[in-house]
Order: C-alpha cells, then sequence, then structure tokens
C-alpha cells in the first residue's frame, strides 16, 4: 500500500487504460451468451429464450462451412508461411546497412503503407489490376501476357493478392519488434565472431538470429492463435460477387449472417467456436515451443 500511494499519480494515469479495457474488452463479454440463446433486437438479452448448442450445431453442419474454412486457412496459412519469416529476414538485412541515410530511407519507405487504411489501399489495388490498370500495361508491355486479365474478377488470383498485398503493407512495420532485438544484441558476440573470422552473413545467421530467438518465438505462438483472423477489413474490401468463392472467409461470413441477415446469435456463435479454436492454438503453439526451445507466453 505504501508503495501504491507512492506512485499514486502514476496509477491514476494508468487508471484510463484500465477503464478503456474494463469498458471496451470487458462489459461487452457479457453479450457472449446469446450465443446460446434466439436473441433478437426487440427484447432484451435475459428476457430472450435459451437455445443451447443448437447455433453451434447449425454451423457445423452449415454447407458454407468447408469452403469458408478453406478459404481462412489458405489464406492464413499463406500468410504464415511466407509473410512471417520475410519481416524477420528484411529486419536482419537492414541491421546490415552501413549506410544510416539510405537505411533510413529505406525504413521510412518500407513503414508508409502501414498508416494507410486498407480502404485507401484497396482502391489503389482495385486500379492497378483492373482491366486498364498498371500491372496490365506492365505485363503486356513485357509480353508477358496477352489480353489483359481483371485479376480481381478470378478467384484464381485471390489469395495471391490478399497475401502479397499485405506483406507489402505490414513487412516494413513488422521489422520494427525484430530491429528493436537486434539492437540489444552485445556488440562483443560480433567482436568475438570476426576473430573467428565469420562473414557478414555467417554473424546474421549465427550471432543476430539465435540472439533474437525468443523474440521471434514469441511472435510466431501470437501468429499461430490468429490463423483464423483473416483481416476483415483487407479481404472484404477486396471481394466481391465473381471471387467470393475464394474470398469468403469466416470473418466475412459472420459479416453477412450477422449484420445482412440479422441472425445475432447464430453469427456470435460462430465467432465464440473462432475464438475458441484461436485459444486451442495459442495453447499448443506455446507447449510446442517451450518443449523446442524452452521459450513460451506462460
Amino acid at each position: 500500500m505504501r508503495r501504491l500511494i507512492g506512485q499514486r499519480y502514476l496509477q491514476m494515469m494508468a487508471l484510463l487504460g484500465v477503464a478503456w479495457m474494463i469498458v471496451f474488452n470487458y462489459i461487452p463479454m457479457y453479450g457472449i451468451i446469446i450465443a446460446f440463446k434466439d436473441f433478437n433486437i426487440v427484447q432484451s438479452i435475459a428476457a430472450a429464450p435459451w437455445a443451447g448448442f443448437r447455433h453451434f450445431k447449425t454451423f457445423l453442419t452449415d454447407d458454407s462451412l468447408l469452403y469458408v474454412l478453406k478459404n481462412t486457412l489458405g489464406m492464413s496459412m499463406l500468410k504464415l508461411i511466407i509473410g512471417f519469416p520475410l519481416p524477420i529476414l528484411f529486419a536482419l538485412f537492414l541491421n546490415e546497412l552501413r549506410s544510416s541515410r539510405f537505411k533510413k530511407a529505406v525504413q521510412t519507405i518500407s513503414y508508409l503503407p502501414h498508416f494507410l487504411s486498407w480502404v485507401i489501399l484497396g482502391g489503389i489495388l482495385t486500379t492497378w489490376l483492373a482491366d486498364v490498370g498498371i500491372v496490365n500495361h506492365l505485363l503486356l508491355a513485357l509480353h508477358w501476357i496477352q489480353e489483359p486479365i481483371s485479376y480481381l474478377a478470378e478467384p484464381a488470383y485471390f489469395w495471391t493478392i490478399v497475401v502479397s498485398s499485405d506483406i507489402w503493407k505490414e513487412l516494413g512495420w513488422s521489422a520494427i519488434i525484430y530491429l528493436a532485438a537486434i539492437s540489444s544484441v552485445s556488440p562483443e558476440l560480433y567482436e568475438a565472431a570476426t576473430i573467428d573470422g565469420a562473414s557478414r552473413f555467417q554473424k546474421m545467421f549465427l550471432v543476430t538470429l539465435p540472439m533474437i530467438k525468443g523474440t521471434v518465438t514469441i511472435l510466431f505462438i501470437l501468429a499461430v492463435s490468429g490463423i483464423l483472423n483473416s483481416n476483415f477489413d483487407q479481404v472484404f474490401i477486396l471481394k466481391n460477387q465473381l471471387n467470393e468463392s475464394a474470398s469468403n472467409v469466416i470473418d466475412t461470413y459472420v459479416y453477412q449472417v450477422g449484420i445482412a441477415q440479422g441472425r445475432y446469435s447464430y453469427s456470435t456463435a460462430v465467432g465464440l467456436f473462432k475464438s475458441l479454436i484461436a485459444f486451442i492454438l495459442l495453447l499448443t503453439a506455446n507447449a510446442v515451443t517451450k518443449k523446442l526451445n524452452n521459450t513460451s507466453l506462460l
């Protein structure tokens, strides 16, 4: 209590964050119970009749389940396999740049897309990937294609567009954490490696990478736990009726049945099911990484 009183001004500042979490994160959790009820907007949550696990059973037997899960897992796995290691490599190579001016320029350019919303980037991508867009003009000039392609109208290209645009937007920003971890590596380790005759590439992969292993592991656990999250903003902006077979994921499916169709209890059940799977994935990834390299969240 004496320490708490001594830090009263800092604690008062922290109370704002605590209040925000309680109001926007914890109080709304009461609404989760509508997943087990037949809720409609003309009656309160407490007055709605109980439905048990009926909405969960409906989702698990829905014909849309398979292709929605396929799209969600397909895009998320590609982002994990391709998009997760790229910021690490980018940070490693960026750290090796000797010119501080060039390094700052590369950092600034790579960070910029992160600060643009998907509404803006979606409009840019829609223009670039149109029949008369810059991508078709470039590929036609290089004779790689014979006629213009409407890429966002073709389901076969959608996953590639989503993964590549996500990397373009978040590559520089995701590398910040790794750069911060690299900055804490002791220079003595590099000096010892130099004495032993290690090249710059050997130092990157034999000194730098092992020293940031803990940071990489923690971020990998979080990435695995969010594998069912498909970045709703990005997919919702880029999807249309022509590519719906490849673009309809769990998040957009919840939006369609919850907002467009007014099936609030059903959409809440789907969202709760996704959160439960994410929690299981988090615990599994945490246990595996703890066993492999003794690094974990818990």
